[in-house]
């Protein structure tokens, strides 16, 4: 496992892919891709059991279903740089009959994608599918879930969260991305979604938080946390707060780069604030 210095230098190099990516073709969701850094760092690099040499089965591993699809630069950036696909391939994020299109999708083959996700809400329906799945093949591993939480307005979200703990899928851990933005302004604004975490417990589930998401620590100590908590008979939620656009000063705590890309003075800005640690792509 590496230690905590190798974790942080590895979320540094993903920044800079993520604004990289976004730069290049002028396209892209920035804001909640590094928001998240953290969160894809812990969980790839340190938490989850799971293996380069992809499968779409994912028999005998630990599976990961990303719903909130849009912020594909950071899961790109990770799953190259652990190992999935070469990184050079992150050069072509968004070009045309390129396997790294804006919403991540299954068709083009991209090792590492087990759903499309360009339509919010769903992820968890189908990473429900997974988990039960496992339970019925004797398979023990767990299956991680990643939210936005405007993308928690869709309704079909709270069938499957009551669908789970309903049905007793305690093999799961879904966590919520809770940086208070989304594409037309602050979740406040837009859609209050009120108490998250009496909400879950209402609906049955185990319920943790981790205060400061960007806290690479916080994060790993929060989802080691949460499997301890699973097989209980419980689905597990984590409500995770974050910032949009974290270590890019000028993107953070707003909704304005939530899909926007940097130009050419502000791309540089922004790198100078995340020195290359792992090398460019």
């Amino acid at each position: 496992m590496p230690d905590i210095n190798e974790l942080q230098d590895f979320a540094t190099q993903v920044r800079r892919d993520i604004l990289r990516q976004v730069h290049k073709v002028n396209s892209g969701h920035p804001g909640g891709s590094l928001g998240c850094t953290e969160f894809f760092t812990a969980l790839y690099q340190e938490v989850m059991d799971h293996n380069t040499n992809f499968d779409m089965d994912g028999k005998e591993e630990d599976l990961f279903f990303l719903s909130n699809g849009h912020i594909s630069p950071v899961f790109y950036s990770v799953l190259a740089r652990s190992g999935y696909f070469p990184v050079e391939e992150l050069n072509t994020f968004r070009l045309i009959d390129s396997r790294l299109q804006g919403h991540p999708t299954t068709h083009e083959g991209l090792p590492g994608i087990r759903i499309a996700s360009g339509s919010l809400g769903q992820g968890m329906s189908v990473a429900l599918g997974a988990a039960q799945t496992k339970k019925l093949n004797k398979d023990k591993h767990i299956v991680y879930t990643l939210h936005g939480d405007g993308e928690l307005q869709e309704g079909q979200n709270w069938e499957a969260i009551m669908y789970a703990a309903g049905n007793k899928i305690d093999n799961i851990i879904s966590t919520v991305d809770l940086n208070g933005q989304q594409i037309d302004g602050s979740t406040e604004n837009v859609l209050p979604l009120g108490n998250l975490k009496a909400k879950f417990e209402a609906f049955g589930w185990d319920v943790m938080e981790v205060e400061d998401g960007n806290d690479l620590q916080q994060v790993i100590d929060g989802l080691k946390e949460a499997k301890s908590r699973t097989g209980k008979g419980k689905p597990v939620c984590i409500l995770m707060n974050t910032v949009m656009g974290n270590g890019v000063d000028f993107m953070m705590h707003t909704h304005a780069w939530h899909g926007k890309a940097p130009n050419d003075e502000q791309l540089e800005k922004g790198l100078s604030q995340n020195p290359e640690t792992l090398g460019d792509y």
